[in-house]
């Protein structure tokens, strides 16, 4: 296997996670401000409910499709009312902001290890939270060489064309380059298909995972001995 030269993460739920905004409680304190109660216990079943909307994607980025994944969430949780539609686009608008968001303990040290081998970092992301103030926010200054982002090329992870896109900027070949993110859909299957090495970030748990030749790590101090492998 050639020399990994470059390697790109997926953003959300691989670099940081949601905060309080996104849990049942800020569901919940968000559509209380319009009069709409919803249960906080159904939060987990009802994100796992409205997840097909963004499986059944056409791989454009459209605002309207996460604003209509927010909406059923609400509506599972027990949301009724005329104003959900508003609830829904005020947490889309929040899901753009870093303020809202935290890095998992193991990022930092990650990714000074990666720069120290000689490795370039990028980023590939679904989401449209401006990828440009990534580093400074959570003190990445210097870490990050490329950032695509869908909202701003058009295209969603898996489709081929987000992740070629990181690669010309990179400047770097399918094969010498990996992409590291938590889902198998989006992530491992959109590498896959470029010539890209996929690794999965499993932080809790592998779950079913057909493909027994994916390699799968659980925290990122794993990562920079596996790509020496």
């Amino acid at each position: 296997m050639p020399r990994t030269a470059a390697v790109f993460f997926d953003v959300d739920f691989t670099l940081i996670h949601p905060g309080p905004r996104f849990q049942g409680v800020g569901y919940a304190s968000s559509c209380a401000q319009y009069g709409i109660t919803v249960d906080v216990a159904r939060f987990e079943a009802a994100v796992a409910g409205a997840s097909g909307l963004l499986e059944s994607a056409d791989q454009l980025y459209d605002d309207a499709l996460f604003v209509s994944y927010t909406r059923r969430i609400i509506e599972l949780m027990g949301g009724e009312g005329p104003d959900i539609e508003r609830v829904a686009r005020e947490v889309y608008e929040d899901w753009a902001e870093h303020r809202h968001f935290v890095l998992y303990d193991d990022v930092p040290a990650a990714l000074r290890t990666l720069k120290d081998r000689g490795i370039r970092v990028g980023l590939i992301s679904n989401s449209h939270r401006p990828l440009s103030s990534f580093e400074s926010h959570f003190n990445l200054k210097g870490l990050i060489a490329v950032k695509v982002s869908s909202f701003n090329h058009g295209f969603m992870k898996p489709h081929p064309s987000i992740f070629e896109a990181a690669l010309r900027e990179m400047r770097v070949a399918p094969e010498d380059a990996a992409m590291v993110g938590d889902s198998v859909a989006h992530d491992i299957a959109g590498a896959q298909q470029v010539g890209m090495r996929a690794i999965l970030l499993a932080r809790h748990g592998t779950g079913a995972i057909a493909d027994t030749a994916i390699a799968v790590i659980r925290s990122l101090d794993e990562l920079p001995d596996l790509l020496e492998s």
